[in-house]
């Protein structure tokens, strides 16, 4: 029996020492779970995401009334009951709007755009809480998650801006150039609420019990930022800086400029002050909402 041609020995294999193997693991995009990403990285997961935050947010907010009888129809019918019973209180029992002429314009807004604010913040707030199944089953930017529920509610208010228009009509208001700035408003808006979802979010999954605190704020804030009442009319009676607080706050500035907006500018005259003031809110609080969200993004799912 004749033996085969011998074999060569193999070359001894290697092992590669830990910092050839991150440095390999870095050039084929490989990170280590459980840990937080550079920001600059986060951010551009988060773009490469948006398909996906469109048609969760998009998807959420059909689903919310699609088991009722009149569907989509309460997205119209829920604001339209909230200025009625709110300006029966505040505009004609309590008569809060002062001044102003047309009261029912003054409430509509403040109404329907604080309602959007108070749905934000609740929901954003639990974000995380809320979808432990999600964070826990699948590796994606946990920021999606409070970015959703701030494009969820902006889609589902879509509709009361609509009738916010449409009241503005009735009551007597002229369509003008001015109009086209609400969606500006809008937007801004929407980035201050972000980046209070995004810090709300990180608070109450460090804290489950500082989420029962949430209701309490947003019923406060409802009161103070000018909701039922003219707020540059009442900061005339705060004592030194409290008045510029009480109108420059995040929350009363998007209702005072949808009021520049839409309204005559007897009531409410075009104030650029205001507007930069908002837009330095809005950009301020997203960014710094991102920061703080992304700082324990290696926290979210655990315990």
């Amino acid at each position: 029996m004749t033996e085969g041609p011998s074999r060569a020995p193999s070359a001894p294999v290697q092992s590669l020492s830990p910092s050839q193997a991150q440095a390999l693991a870095e050039r084929y995009g490989l990170t280590r779970l459980g840990t937080r990403p550079p920001l600059g990285r986060y951010v551009r997961d988060l773009w490469r995401r948006r398909s996906f935050l469109w048609t969760l947010s998009s998807a959420q907010s059909y689903a919310r009334n699609h088991d009722n009888r009149l569907g989509q129809l309460w997205q119209l019918l829920n604001p339209a009951l909230l200025i009625g019973s709110y300006f029966l209180i505040f505009g004609v029992l309590l008569g809060t709007t002062g001044s102003v002429s047309n009261r029912v314009g003054f409430l509509s807004i403040g109404v329907i755009l604080f309602a959007y604010t108070s749905s934000v913040i609740t929901r954003g707030a639990k974000s995380i809480t809320s979808n432990l199944g999600l964070v826990r089953g699948l590796r994606f930017p946990r920021a999606v998650l409070p970015l959703s529920v701030t494009l969820t509610e902006l889609i589902a208010a879509t509709p009361a801006f609509g009738l916010l228009l449409v009241v503005m009509l009735v009551t007597g208001e002229t369509p003008s150039l001015r109009w086209l700035l609400l969606p500006v408003a809008i937007l801004l808006q929407t980035g201050i609420l972000a980046g209070l979802a995004f810090i709300g979010a990180r608070v109450v999954n460090a804290s489950k019990d500082l989420g029962q605190l949430i209701p309490v704020v947003v019923r406060l804030l409802r009161y103070t930022s000018g909701v039922f009442f003219p707020v540059a009319q009442y900061a005339e009676r705060l004592p030194g800086i409290w008045g510029d607080v009480l109108v420059y706050q995040p929350f009363a500035l998007p209702l005072e400029a949808a009021r520049q907006s839409l309204m005559s500018s007897q009531d409410h005259p075009f104030d650029l002050t205001t507007w930069w003031a908002l837009a330095a809110w809005s950009i301020a609080l997203l960014a710094i909402g991102l920061v703080i969200f992304w700082r324990d993004e290696a926290k979210y799912g655990r315990g």
